[in-house]
């Protein structure tokens, strides 16, 4: 009998990899489909999986998709997407949800003990803790997505507890790797989008180009495999083929290789343990040549020490670092703050509301509502 899954955000990157790999996958059913306000494309996935339930974010979209599919239910906002989860009958949900909007989500699903494959690095982000002791006392398990963290997820599956002594995550640098400082206080919206080596939505191609992804990676890394933060190193790595390394006790080091695709890691996290086909290219190293690192400018990229400093500091800091990085992406993105002043923004608001304990998950979305109000006077303020 096929496993029942449910795609958060299918209209999305992650969401549309997904489904090409569900199309080869008769142990898979799809049950309910999701999205922000794309709803034209989300209700040409429901005619194409024939699901009889959708969600869609924005209610004006919502409304749009009831009138033009009348062939099931359409939820909708925060709320729907929760009564999605809860209501599918599904056995794995793969959240593919942008930012902190996956987090309600993300504890639905951990909550009914159903298995999450998470591409919502957000929902560990801010919520690392709970999350984590949510998916223990239920018992789901949490499968990582993104291509770093699945590759650990594989490279240290068999290790036992003990043997591992660092987490190296890999960079491609985005498109401004190798520029100073100086030289990204004019970079347009359209170079910042000009990702060298993946296709990914505009928030995360972005958060790219800062280095943001890498700071968010890092502290899910430590959520994930309980490994500390000055054990997580972060890499340069241009060619993007080598997508993270565990160096071991006894010397050695596991590298985890492929040409960037992200339908391998979907496709790992869909069916873990198992491994099926993909249609990929074998990977040719003689074909590559050669493959290069380099260490991060922290100079040039700030954002990547701002999170391990959030991340030390731990308590409300992660959620408030990540709001800010909506709020300053959202608005670069609309042309109304530099690009530096992404980093400008996201320090300063940290700066104005200093880490506080978390004790529930009402305490993260108070965090999160001030944040993103601070952050938006930051915005005027470095514009």
């Amino acid at each position: 009998m096929p496993r029942r899954l449910l795609i958060l955000g299918s209209t999305g990157s992650i969401g549309t990899q997904a489904l090409d790999v569900v199309s080869r996958a008769p142990d898979l059913e799809v049950v309910g489909l999701s999205a922000g306000s794309q709803w034209e494309p989300l209700v040409r996935q429901a005619r194409e999986t024939g699901v009889t339930r959708i969600a869609l974010g924005d209610p004006d979209a919502a409304a749009r998709a009831a009138e033009a599919w009348t062939d099931g239910e359409v939820l909708v906002g925060a709320e729907g997407l929760v009564r999605l989860v809860l209501e599918s009958g599904a056995d794995l949900v793969l959240n593919a949800l942008v930012g902190s909007a996956g987090l309600g989500p993300t504890v639905a699903t951990l909550g009914e003990g159903i298995d999450l494959a998470l591409a919502n690095k957000e929902s560990l982000v801010v919520g690392g803790e709970l999350v984590m002791q949510l998916a223990e006392a239920t018992g789901a398990r949490i499968i990582p997505v993104d291509s770093e963290h699945s590759a650990l997820h594989q490279l240290i599956a068999h290790e036992r507890p003990g043997t591992v002594e660092q987490l190296v995550i890999t960079a491609s640098g985005g498109p401004f790797r190798g520029r100073a400082r100086a030289e990204l206080e004019d970079v347009t919206v359209e170079e910042a989008l000009n990702h060298p080596t993946w296709a990914m939505g505009g928030k995360i191609t972005i958060d790219s180009a800062t280095l943001m992804n890498k700071g968010l990676e890092v502290i899910e890394a430590h959520h994930l495999f309980g490994t500390p933060y000055d054990r997580i190193k972060v890499v340069v790595h241009p060619q993007s083929i080598v997508h993270a390394l565990v160096n071991l006790c006894d010397g050695a080091t596991l590298a985890h290789l492929g040409h960037p695709d992200m339908r391998v890691p979907i496709a790992y996290a869909l069916h873990e343990p198992d491994r099926v086909d993909v249609p990929v290219r074998t990977l040719d190293l003689a074909e590559v040549g050669s493959l290069t690192f380099e260490p991060v400018d922290d100079e040039a990229f700030p954002c990547l020490r701002l999170a391990r400093e959030a991340a030390v500091a731990g308590g409300t800091a992660p959620c408030v670092l990540n709001a800010a990085n909506e709020v300053a992406v959202h608005a670069f993105l609309g042309g109304r703050l530099p690009f530096l002043g992404i980093a400008a923004v996201i320090e300063a608001t940290l700066e104005a509301l200093p880490a506080q304990p978390v004790r529930a998950f009402e305490s993260l979305y108070e965090a999160d509502r001030e944040a993103r109000a601070v952050a938006a006077e930051q915005v005027a303020v470095h514009a």
